[in-house]
C-alpha cells in the first residue's frame, strides 16, 4: 500500500505563473462548458478520454491538460457518489478563471538543484531551485493567506498494511468536542473550547468586515481595498482552525497507535444537518461543524500509521446507555439513567458505536474515568510525548 508525502514552497508571483494558472482556468471552463453543453444539446455525456483528445492547451505540457481535464471528472464522480445519500448535491457546473496547474512524472526533471517543470514544445519551462528527491507528481496553486503561488511537490511513500481488526477504537465527532475516542477501557475527550472561540471571532470578524464594505462606495479603490483585507482576515483565521484540527488529529492517531489500536470506528454524520432545525444560533454551529475535515484527517493519518478506517452510522449511540441498554435522552453534557449509570455523553456514544461494530454489549465494570485532553498551540504530536507514556497533565491541561 502506498500513501503521498507533501512538500511545499512558495513562490513569488510573476508573470510566467500567472500565464500557466491563466491557461490552466481557460482549459478547465473549456471543458466544464463543452461537458454540460452536449449533455444538454445532444443527452451524450462525454468520457473523460474523449474529452482529453477534444480540448488540450498549447501553453501546457499534454500531461498537464490531461491532468486538468481529469480533474473535472474527479468532481463529476464524487457528485455522483454523493447524490446517492444527498439529493440536494450539486454536479460542478462553475467555470475558473485561474486553476492549478499540475505536472505528471514525465514533465518533471531534476538537475543540479533545479526542478525543471516543462509546459509543452515552444514554451518555457518552469524553473525552481530544489533540494529534495525528484516527486511523482506537483501542483502549483494560489494561496490566498500568503498571497503568493504554493508548489506542492507529492512523493509516494511505502506504508505497511493494516493488519486484521484486532484492537478496536471508536470515536465521536462532535461541535462541542471534536473527538472522543474509546477503546473498551480508555475514553479520551478532545477538549474544543479553542476552536469554537476562532470560530466565534470569525463569525463576528465577519460582521464588522462586511458593515465596513458596505459603507463604502460601490467599485471603489476603498472597497476593494476593504475586500481584498477581509480576504486576508478571514484566509489567516481559516489557517489557524486547519492546525488545530491537524494538531489534534495528529495527538489523537498517535494516541491510538502506541496503544496498539488496528482499526478506527468513526461515526457517519455527514447527513446530521438534513431536515433539522434549531434555531438561528444553533443552526450556524451546526453548519460551521467541520465533522468532514476531522474525519478526512484520520482517515488518511490512520492509513499512513498502519491503522483500518471504518464509517458506520450512528443512529441512538448518544442516548444507548451502557449499563442497561434503555434508551434516555440526555439533557446536557452529563449522561444519567434510571438505573443510576452516570457517563460522559459524548463517552457513552463513542463506546456504543464500538459496541454496535464488535457486535458485543460493552463491561462497564472495566471502563476507566473519561480523561480529558485541552489544546494548546505549542501541542505537539510525536509518539515521545508524555501523554502518550501515561501522565497526560505532564503537556497538556486536563479537564
Amino acid at each position: 500500500m502506498s500513501n503521498y508525502i507533501v512538500r511545499k514552497l512558495k513562490l513569488e508571483k510573476t508573470p510566467q505563473l500567472d500565464h500557466l494558472a491563466r491557461a490552466a482556468g481557460e482549459l478547465y471552463s473549456r471543458t466544464v462548458v463543452s461537458f454540460w453543453r452536449t449533455v444538454r444539446k445532444k443527452n451524450i455525456w462525454l468520457s473523460g478520454y474523449t474529452m482529453e483528445r477534444w480540448h488540450t492547451s498549447s501553453s501546457l505540457h499534454a500531461h498537464s491538460s490531461d491532468a486538468i481535464v481529469q480533474c473535472f471528472y474527479n468532481s463529476l464522480k464524487s457528485w455522483r457518489i454523493r447524490r446517492k445519500t444527498d439529493p440536494h448535491s450539486k454536479p460542478p457546473r462553475r467555470r475558473r478563471w485561474y486553476f492549478k496547474v499540475i505536472w505528471k512524472s514525465a514533465a518533471i526533471k531534476l538537475k543540479g538543484g533545479k526542478l525543471r517543470l516543462s509546459n509543452g514544445q515552444s514554451n518555457s519551462p518552469l524553473i525552481v531551485d530544489w533540494y529534495w528527491e525528484k516527486p511523482s507528481i506537483i501542483e502549483l496553486g494560489w494561496n490566498k493567506a500568503s498571497q503568493c503561488y504554493e508548489l506542492r511537490a507529492c512523493y509516494k511513500e511505502e506504508i505497511a498494511q493494516p493488519i486484521n481488526d484486532g484492537n478496536v477504537a471508536a470515536v465521536d465527532l462532535g461541535e462541542i468536542h471534536p473527538m472522543v475516542i474509546a477503546d473498551g477501557v480508555n475514553t479520551d475527550i478532545f477538549n474544543g473550547r479553542y476552536l469554537r472561540s476562532v470560530r466565534r471571532y470569525q463569525n463576528k470578524l465577519k460582521v464588522r468586515l462586511s458593515k465596513l464594505i458596505d459603507r463604502k462606495k460601490f467599485r471603489s479603490k476603498r472597497r476593494k481595498r476593504s475586500i481584498k483585507s477581509k480576504q486576508k482576515q478571514l484566509a489567516k483565521l481559516n489557517n489557524q482552525i486547519k492546525d488545530i484540527e491537524h494538531k489534534l488529529t495528529s495527538r489523537a492517531v498517535s494516541m491510538l497507535k502506541l496503544r496498539g489500536i488496528q482499526t478506527l470506528v468513526i461515526g457517519d454524520v455527514r447527513d446530521i444537518r438534513n431536515g433539522l432545525d434549531y434555531g438561528k444560533k444553533n443552526n450556524q454551529k451546526l453548519h460551521q461543524w467541520s465533522f468532514g475535515s476531522i474525519r478526512i484527517h484520520l482517515e488518511y493519518k490512520c492509513k499512513k500509521a498502519g491503522i483500518k478506517t471504518v464509517l458506520i452510522t450512528e443512529e441512538y449511540t448518544s442516548q444507548e446507555c451502557l449499563n442497561c441498554r434503555k434508551r434516555n435522552k440526555p439533557k446536557n453534557r452529563n449522561y444519567r439513567c434510571s438505573c443510576s449509570f452516570e457517563f460522559h455523553r459524548d463517552g457513552v456514544g463513542s463506546n456504543n458505536i464500538r459496541a454496535k461494530y464488535l457486535g458485543i454489549v460493552p463491561v462497564v465494570g472495566l471502563m476507566a474515568r473519561p480523561s480529558g485532553l485541552r489544546f494548546h498551540s505549542h501541542i505537539q504530536c510525536n509518539l515521545t510525548d508524555n501523554i502518550l507514556l501515561g501522565n497526560p497533565r505532564d503537556s497538556i491541561a486536563g479537564e
